[in-house]
């Protein structure tokens, strides 16, 4: 490159205690290296911010490595490619990487995959077609065995996941499919814009109790999003041979002391019930038949899809603090 390329980066200034604050974020400028062989540069169009984050902002032991203090945090991302030391791509080319949370970075050609921009809009590939849409797929299929006839609990019904998994449920035959939210607007979301049986806002009264009201014969597939209140109420509700599958625990990142577990495990035991945890990343072989069965249900409007998009990167730190406070309907994205 003739002239260097400054990026604006968003920075990890502290880890936090509790609930994350605008005050555990710095913007940085940074200098950018001349791409080397087989690397590029990207100016970034749109990120993600996603749950899984807030686990990386803390010094502990995880499947991923924690962000460190000061240094630039990184996520899914879609850019232009400016430069390309590769013949894989071309300047003007669209690319899925991991560096998102900067204006402009410098990747291997190896860590990005191409996108069609005429094939789906772009943003669908960090949600409804990336990876939110197959861990909804993975987890509801290949985790909970998801069966027709089933009745479906999804926490965290109006997020980029949940909808998807409600969507899914519904599409291929379950009997019933509830979903809980936080909000009256998320829960009429739901029962009016996304085909689900029955929906109630958590924040109105026990779990339990209105998933009993929702589910008075039991439920069979619970997708847990949520953990604590909500994986104890499924328990108590799950039917013989219920499966359960454990894909985020939101209530419980930015828990202070180690939260009680469900006060029912007599009930695993007794339903004989499957608790399974999983990864995404897991289970990339499914990425294909995902993409070929999904796509077109997106297409033509049988599954739909929401996003909240905040403008500027600059404010990608609020979308996220906004995202763990259930301020989002469907996938949060921040487009810079």
């Amino acid at each position: 490159m003739t002239t260097p390329i400054t990026a604006t980066e968003i920075h990890l200034a502290s880890r936090p205690h509790g609930v994350p604050t605008l005050a555990n974020f710095s913007t940085v400028d940074t200098e950018l290296p001349d791409p080397g062989p087989g690397e590029m540069l990207v100016r970034n169009l749109v990120m993600s911010v996603d749950p899984y984050m807030r686990g990386r902002m803390s010094d502990r032991k995880s499947y991923t490595a924690p962000y460190e203090v000061g240094k630039v945090m990184d996520g899914g991302a879609i850019g232009e490619v400016l430069v390309a030391n590769t013949e894989r791509f071309k300047p003007g080319d669209v690319v899925l990487h991991s560096r998102g949370w900067r204006s402009h970075a410098v990747l291997p050609a190896a860590q990005a995959a191409k996108l069609d921009p005429d094939a789906a809009p772009l943003t669908t590939y960090l949600g409804v077609l990336g990876m939110p849409g197959l861990t909804a797929y993975a987890g509801l299929l290949r985790i909970a065995e998801f069966r027709p006839g089933d009745v479906v609990f999804v926490s965290g019904a109006a997020g980029a996941v949940g909808s998807v998994v409600g969507q899914l449920a519904r599409l291929k035959g379950a009997k019933r499919v509830i979903g809980s939210a936080g909000s009256a607007a998320k829960v009429r979301h739901l029962l009016d814009n996304l085909g689900f049986d029955a929906a109630f806002n958590y924040k109105d009264g026990p779990v339990a109790e209105q998933l009993a009201a929702a589910a008075p014969d039991g439920i069979d597939v619970y997708f847990d999003n949520v953990g604590g209140e909500h994986l104890e109420a499924a328990i108590g509700a799950a039917n013989l041979h219920g499966r359960i599958a454990i894909c985020g625990l939101i209530s419980q990142y930015s828990a202070t002391e180690p939260p009680p577990g469900p006060r029912n495990m007599f009930q695993v035991l007794a339903q004989r019930l499957t608790i399974r945890g999983f990864l995404v990343g897991d289970h990339s072989d499914l990425r294909e038949q995902f993409v070929a069965e999904v796509a077109p249900l997106v297409k033509s409007g049988k599954l739909r899809y929401e996003e909240t998009i905040v403008e500027g990167l600059a404010n990608a730190p609020q979308a996220f603090l906004d995202l763990l406070a259930g301020r989002n309907t469907g996938k949060m994205l921040v487009r810079l």
